[in-house]
């Protein structure tokens, strides 16, 4: 798709804004950002006077297609929760792109999200990175794998507890996960003739193909985490870290990103019970790599962005908020490359605000994947 916008208030967010500007698109990527840009006669032309031109939104926490909203047990593919390590376990299986949530994340301006697992089991599996629009899952992807899923504390001790197995402690959930990775390990070493694909899969977290993301909210499961990655010394990200900032210079100096979030629900569990929306702040003043999410849909995707406002309010300055909805989880994602930025050589996903994003009273008007329009606000 050939198609430009022109006169709108550019913000590309790896450069300054650029009133007036272009973002010219061939074949669904993006070959000119800036002011003055020519356009060629046989490129479409979208007037984005008096609008906020931005990259689309990446989401790098949901459960989009899995969680189906509004169908019960039927549209619940979260957790596979008969075993505890999930290992194998794919999210692509179980996407249904007709979930209504992926037309929200339009209508929020998210154009890129990770789906993962849910946190039932210590391994949950493999989470996939996806466009948000596409009649098939297929049509849909664009890493698959792009992490290992993992989770500590309440709820994979919960789950597995009440039915009376392993794990029904936090040193049991850690013993699950220590048992696998050193089984992975084994294997990798001797390399049979005979594949296990649950073997496979961890064998890639241990040579750092695939990260390990994982889900940990009470500052001692953040330890437990450290504790297991530098024991293993696979490539740890956090995600959720309702704690996080109490320990924000030791995840600092090893350098483990924090996907923080959802701000906006309420201390549904005792985990919870020290939250806090300062929490971003806090860990970008401490040198942390922060991404936001809304763990969707424990929080609407579409409002991904007032994480960030919310954010904001706390004391996170606004360019650090806006990547943590762009840059930063395209990067953790593997997909910097691709999304999450306005600048030449990447996807052409282009959304027009009302007005600035972080005004909670700013719509996403006209939504753009690969160049292509497939959202578009009705009044």
């Amino acid at each position: 798709m050939n198609v430009a916008f022109t006169g709108g208030y550019v913000v590309p967010v790896d450069g300054d804004p650029v009133e007036g500007g272009t973002v010219l698109i061939r074949n669904g990527k993006i070959v000119a950002v800036g002011a003055r840009i020519p356009v060629p006669d046989d490129v479409q032309v979208v007037d984005a006077a008096g609008l906020w031109v931005l990259p689309g939104f990446v989401e790098a926490h949901s459960h989009l297609g899995i969680d189906e909203e509004g169908e019960g047990w039927s549209g619940d593919d979260l957790n596979e929760a008969t075993e505890p390590n999930g290992a194998r376990l794919r999210a692509l299986d179980a996407v249904n792109p007709a979930d209504p949530g992926f037309t929200d994340a339009l209508s929020g301006g998210v154009t890129t999200a990770a789906v993962l697992p849910g946190s039932a089991n210590p391994i949950g599996g493999q989470a996939v990175a996806l466009k948000c629009h596409g009649r098939t899952v297929d049509d849909m992807v664009l890493r698959e794998p792009v992490a290992v899923k993992s989770a500590l504390g309440e709820n994979p001790k919960r789950v597995h507890g009440n039915h009376g197995r392993l794990p029904s402690t936090r040193q049991g959930t850690a013993a699950v996960i220590r048992d696998a990775l050193t089984r992975a390990r084994d294997y990798r070493a001797r390399r049979p003739q005979e594949s296990d694909p649950t073997l496979e899969v961890l064998a890639r977290v241990l040579d750092g193909e695939l990260p390990w993301w994982q889900h940990a909210h009470r500052a001692d499961d953040i330890g437990t985490a450290l504790r297991l990655a530098d024991e293993f010394g696979h490539r740890l990200v956090v995600h959720h870290g309702t704690e996080a900032h109490l320990l924000a210079d030791l995840l600092a100096e090893r350098q483990i990103p924090v996907v923080s979030g959802p701000l906006t629900t309420g201390r549904g569990k005792p985990e919870l019970r020290n939250r806090t929306p300062r929490s971003p702040a806090l860990l970008a003043a401490a040198g942390v790599t922060l991404a936001l999410t809304t763990d969707h849909n424990s929080v609407p995707i579409q409002y991904l962005v007032h994480q960030a406002t919310i954010a904001v309010k706390e004391g996170l300055d606004r360019r650090t908020a806006l990547r943590s909805i762009t840059a930063t989880p395209a990067a953790l994602l593997g997909l910097g490359d691709r999304v999450g930025a306005l600048r030449p050589g990447l996807d052409g996903d282009v959304v027009l605000w009302s007005g600035d994003p972080l005004d909670t009273m700013s719509r996403a008007v006209r939504v753009h994947i690969d160049g292509r329009e497939v959202y578009r606000y009705v009044d």
